[in-house]
This record gives structure tokens, sequence and C-alpha cells, in this order.
């Protein structure tokens, strides 16, 4: 049995990826793929000599005849926070002079594991190549690690094939395609687009500028003093010229946890179509997009432990079979003349030229890594800590939240009376915590509010209560000095 005690940041798929390396390596005239490895008998000594794992103990492997994974024994059932910030290296330096760099900037972009580093670089030097379009070996590979990442990303939002996945930059330009695509061929003079208050700028300027276009109309879903949505104005906007609701799963300025399920049920009512914005959604909450029953769901790689540059959409595959491309180039072409052209099926269809390849097999790498530690147990852990955070702020004087809804996440927006957000945010700065303080792309909801910036501290799952300490210490400070 191959055993993988030695093996941090274990993950099986990228392990088979590793033992074909191996193979091939160590048998030239080989050449397949990682099932038919497991199917087949190799000389043991002959394999280990190649000395892929560098620095690491490979005393325990045998035949490569009748391989089983086993069972991973660094799990984390039990959460322990310490273990999980060393699978994070840039969480391990001083900054500002030596202070621990505290990073509470996980609302603006996430960290990324080990492992997902080191999948991207094993891209990189064993499997880098074009896709789709290659017969060689290099090209098999690259085809296989992307396809295979678009099958995790289908699988940890649950839908109901890889085909109903769209590889994309980021949630930015995922709602740009979608207005595009669907919006533009789909809303004409008149009609009407639904957003509401909370919305991150992404979410509200493509949708200006296709109304600016056909001559439809925005409505705005207003919130309550909490930051939540009031579900029943938002039933009152809807009307028979109603085409579209875009909305946040989670607000990213204030945090709040839209009851996207609830919205879309009401929208279906009415015949209209559900975008969720799941840029920060998908890595605090569980998603199940065939529960939700959203049209449409996007997020971004980068805030979800993943690298910058590679998001996806999910649609249902009704919509995307009508949905016209959002750019054009090879890759998504069935056949081109001077006359016309016929397009791939999709997913392919929305997906020109060569895409972002090794980010989206770095993006299956960060589901596979969340997937080790559960969503549930992030949720919860964060949950807790979010509390304490709460808790521990409350003291601080003069501190006000911005968004106080019963059902938030990560987000911890504040502003400080009789002082300036920007004087706050450099000091804190300055003592190596790093958050956001500005609009945070989302002016009309801090306008709601009465301000024009708050503070911004964020958390994710591999931060700690010390931090929390240090984070209340250092503007109680600041508010001294």
């Amino acid at each position: 049995m191959i055993t993988h005690n030695n093996l941090p940041n274990f993950d099986e798929e990228f392990y088979k990826n590793q033992i074909e390396i191996l193979a091939n390596q160590a048998f030239p005239e080989f050449n397949s793929n990682p099932n038919d490895i497991f199917n087949e008998g190799f000389d043991y000594e002959k394999v280990i000599q190649t000395n892929f794992y560098e620095n690491k103990d490979v005393s325990n492997f045998e035949t490569f005849s009748n391989i089983q994974i086993a069972p991973q024994n660094n799990s984390y059932d039990i959460f322990d926070v310490e273990a999980i910030r060393k699978d994070f290296p840039v969480l391990n330096q001083k900054v500002n002079g030596g202070y621990p760099l505290i990073w509470l900037d996980n609302a603006a972009t996430t960290q990324k594991p080990k492992s997902v580093i080191d999948r991207i670089s094993h891209f990189y030097e064993y499997e880098n190549s074009n896709i789709h379009r290659g017969a060689h070996t290099l090209a098999a590979r690259a085809t296989d690690a992307y396809e295979d990442a678009r099958k995790k990303v289908a699988k940890f939002v649950n839908a109901p094939s890889e085909n109903n996945i769209i590889f994309v930059r980021g949630a930015t330009e995922a709602i740009n395609l979608i207005a595009h695509s669907f919006g533009k061929f789909n809303i004409q003079k008149d009609d009407e687009i639904i957003v509401s208050n909370l919305e991150h700028h992404a979410n509200i300027v493509p949708w200006q500028i296709l109304s600016q276009e056909v001559g439809s109309k925005i409505k705005v879903i207003p919130v309550d003093n909490d930051g939540q949505i009031l579900l029943n104005e938002f039933e009152r906007l809807i009307t028979s010229k109603t085409k579209i609701v875009s909305i946040a799963h989670v607000s990213n300025a204030l945090g709040t946890i839209v009851p996207i399920k609830q919205v879309v049920e009401i929208a279906h009512r009415y015949g209209v179509k559900v975008l969720i914005d799941g840029a920060q959604g998908v890595s605090h909450i569980k998603t199940d997009v065939q529960d939700i029953d959203c049209d449409f769901y996007v997020f971004s790689g980068h805030k979800v432990f993943a690298p910058t540059g590679i998001g996806a959409i999910y649609a249902k595959k009704e919509l995307l079979d009508i949905m016209k491309p959002y750019q054009s180039g090879g890759n998504m072409i069935a056949d081109v003349t001077f006359e016309k052209t016929i397009y791939q099926d999709v997913p392919n269809k929305f997906e020109a030229g060569t895409g972002n390849i090794a980010d989206a097999v770095g993006l299956g790498a960060a589901i596979d890594y969340i997937n080790k530690i559960g969503i549930e147990n992030i949720y919860r852990y964060e949950h807790e800590l979010l509390g304490y955070a709460i808790s521990k702020m409350s003291e601080i004087s003069g501190l006000r939240f911005i968004g106080t809804a019963k059902e938030k996440t990560s987000v911890l927006s504040f502003v400080l009376d009789g002082y300036d957000t920007t004087k706050v945010g450099e000091y804190l700065t300055s003592k190596g915590i790093a958050l956001r303080f500005g609009h945070h792309c989302a002016q009309p909801i801090l306008r709601r509010f009465g301000v024009e910036t708050t503070v911004r501290p964020s958390i994710a799952f591999y931060n700690t209560k010390e931090e929390i300490d240090f984070l209340v210490k250092t503007i109680k400070e600041f508010k001294n000095s």
C-alpha cells in the first residue's frame, strides 16, 4: 500500500498525477494515464530511483500493483487552526519592522495553501501545454487536469454536470458575460433589472451599461438598518417587465448573508431569472445551486484560496444553450468558413482562446483543500471567531459597526467616531494588520448608512482569537496615541 504519512497536504488526485510522473520517468516506454498505472505492475526499486519526491521518505512505497490510497491521518475533524496555519507559507512572516503579519483582508483576497502552490508548480513542471487541441502527452495531461478542475467546481457547488460550469477570470467577468450573453438578448427597452442595495460595483455597473444600451431600468431592493434586505419590498418591485434579479450571496462591505433561496423562490414565482454573486459566499458557506435553484451562480477563485485570474459561472444548461458567446476565437468553434461559424457545445462555447489553464488547476486544488477541512467545519469555526471579534470590538468606546445583520459572516466593517478611517487604517497597517479601509467598491451601501468609508477587517479559518485580541489592543492604542 502507498502511504502518505510523510507527504504533507496530501491530495488523492494530485498524488495520482505524481504516480504518473514517477512511472513515466522510470519507464519511458510507458505512456498512459494514472488509472492505467494503478492497474499495472512496476518495479518498485526502478520507480523510486527517480527520486521525484525530493527530501521525502519514500521507503514505504510498495509496487504499483493493486495500489490503494491510505486513509488520511492529517484530518481536520477536530479543528486545529495552528495546524492549518502551517499550510499557508505567507502567514509565517514579519512586516513593518518586525510585526507578525496578521491577514485580515480576506474579503479582498485569501491566502493560498502550500498544496495549491505546489499543484500549480507541478503543472508548469510536468503538464504545461495548451488544451483540447493537441494529441501529445502533455496536451492530454493538461486537458485532463483542466477538465478535472471543472468537475471539482461542479461538485463543490453541486451542479448537475461539469457542463454547467464555465471558467472565467473571476466574478466580475462572469457578471459581464451574463449581462452580455443573456441580458443583451433577453432584456429590452423598459424591461427591468433588480439588484440590491448591498451590491459590489461589479454587480451594478454591468447592468447599468446594459440598461444604457437597451433602454432598460434598474430597481434596487432596500435594506433595513441592520443591513438585511427587505423581502417584502423586493416582491413589490417585481412586475411583468422584470427579467432578472442579480444579488450578492454575502455583502462584501457588511458581511450580511442574503437569504438567497427565498429570493429565488419569490423571483421564480413571477418567472424571473436570478443571478447570485457568490464571490463572498463560497469560501464560508456550503453552496448547493440545485437546492437554491438559482439560474446563475458566479464566484472568483482568489476569494476561495485559489489563484487570481480564475473564476467560474454555474448556469442552468437550458440557458447556456440559448445564450450567445461572449467572446470569439479559437477553442470555442466547431467549424469556420468565410460564410458562417458553428460553435462548440457548452461549456467550450464560452471559453474562447487559451484559458487560464494552470490557475484553473489551482482552483481545483483549492477546492480539494477546502473539502479536506470541510466547509461545515470552516463555517462553524469562523462563526465562533466572528462572534468573539464582535464581542471584543464592542468593548471599544466609539467603535460602531456598519452592518449588524443577524445572519452575517466574515466581515467586521466599522468606523471609530471622531477619527478618520484612513488614519485608523494606516495605524493598524503599520502594526502588521493587513485589512482594507475605504469604500470597498460598494459605495451605495455605505452611503445608505451615512458613511463614505469604513475600516474592514475580514476573517478566514486561519485567523485566531489571538489575532483578534491584537487588533482590539491596537485600536485602543490608536485611540490613546
